[in-house]
């Protein structure tokens, strides 16, 4: 490979097949296919929203290559099954891209970010039903994060009305399936336990969707601020080995006196 073709779409489809060459290439890229390869697709995409969330850019320069990489792998297999290859993937986004755009790509006039998001559900809901998929939820992929395919079921029903008009109604939904687990949980009954305890999480989605807040971002941030805060109660006892010598109450209240630090002094050194 020469210096002047390094960076080359094509040089990188090159480096593919060599790993996936059957005598030459590497022993566990040629064992993989479709099912073992997407969770490292679904991880890399995480990472990617990772890097920008942190708004660490050149560590997402390397992230997206990762995505990328995965791209090119499942096009490879693809390709040596006589399916599709690469550029039948980069033919497939191009060409919606240019339907699902007739505001760029033709003279219809759309004129607000608003209006294009409604013109595309318009065309996606068009493209689904000359899939022969008929109904609105169809398309909703079963491989998402269940909290945002919640959000993306209750959006396409949202498409015909099916959905409150307003919060409040889904806050005294919530306070509803709260005692609905409550008494789930004194029948002792795993499995009503276990629905009652989906139907809230569910509601929860619903009630971030009418709070315009991206649930999963919202869990994201509690995460990164649990972790914060537990991270500094361990240094404050002296390391993970010496909470172990604490009770639940000491911890409690090591955890209270870590919630009044200025959110700064809650971060790691």
């Amino acid at each position: 490979m020469s210096s002047n073709d390094k960076h080359d779409m094509e040089a990188l489809l090159g480096i593919m097949r060599r790993l996936r060459d059957p005598e030459h290439g590497c022993p566990w890229d040629v064992k993989q296919d479709f099912s073992t390869i997407a969770p490292y697709t679904i991880e890399e995409a995480y990472e990617v929203a990772d890097a920008i969330e942190r708004n660490d850019l050149e560590h997402l320069r390397e992230e997206l290559g990762d995505l990328l990489l995965q791209v090119v792998f499942h096009a490879q297999m693809a390709d040596e099954e006589g399916l599709f290859d690469f550029g039948d993937v980069v033919e497939a986004i191009s060409d919606k891209l240019i339907r699902r755009h007739p505001g760029v790509f033709t003279d219809e006039e759309i004129a607000t970010a608003e209006d294009q998001l409604a013109n595309w559900d318009r065309i996606k809901a068009e493209e689904r039903k000359q899939k022969g998929q008929n109904s609105l939820l169809d398309g909703v992929p079963r491989g998402m994060a269940e909290l945002q395919r919640s959000v993306k079921l209750q959006k396409r029903a949202g498409e015909v009305g099916f959905e409150w008009p307003a919060a409040e109604p889904v806050l005294e939904k919530f306070e509803e399936e709260i005692e609905e687990i409550r008494e789930a949980m004194h029948s002792g009954d795993r499995d009503h336990i276990k629905d009652e305890m989906g139907d809230l999480l569910f509601v929860a989605a619903n009630l971030a969707r009418q709070l315009d807040i991206d649930p999963a971002a919202a869990l994201r941030h509690a995460n990164e601020k649990f972790e914060r805060r537990f991270r500094a109660m361990e240094q404050h006892a002296g390391g993970p080995d010496s909470l172990t010598a604490l009770n639940l109450e000491q911890m409690e209240a090591i955890w209270q006196e870590i919630k009044k630090l200025p959110l700064e002094q809650n971060r790691d050194g």
